[in-house]
């Protein structure tokens, strides 16, 4: 398959971030039952991610080489604690 340049129109930045303020609307929704286990502390950083990959991925299906892959290692929030 010939991949084109990467273009595609792209949302005004309003409307843009509209889409990702509903995004992780709905992310929060979707983690909430992990706030039962005490995993509250992690939620934000998790959408953060998930989010990251969202936008990886919409760029990747619409033409860009753009690696679907995470900012950060779920496990550097640890690295810290250990000496």
């Amino acid at each position: 398959m010939v991949v084109k340049d990467y273009s595609y129109p792209r949302l005004p930045d309003d409307e843009y971030m509209k889409a990702i303020g509903q995004l992780r609307l709905q992310l929060n929704g979707v983690f909430k039952p992990f706030r039962a286990y005490g995993l509250q502390e992690f939620i934000p950083g998790a959408i953060d991610e998930c989010v990251h990959l969202c936008e990886s991925f919409g760029m990747r299906i619409r033409g860009k080489n753009e690696p679907i892959v995470m900012k950060h290692n779920p496990l550097d929030l640890y690295d810290n604690d250990i000496d």
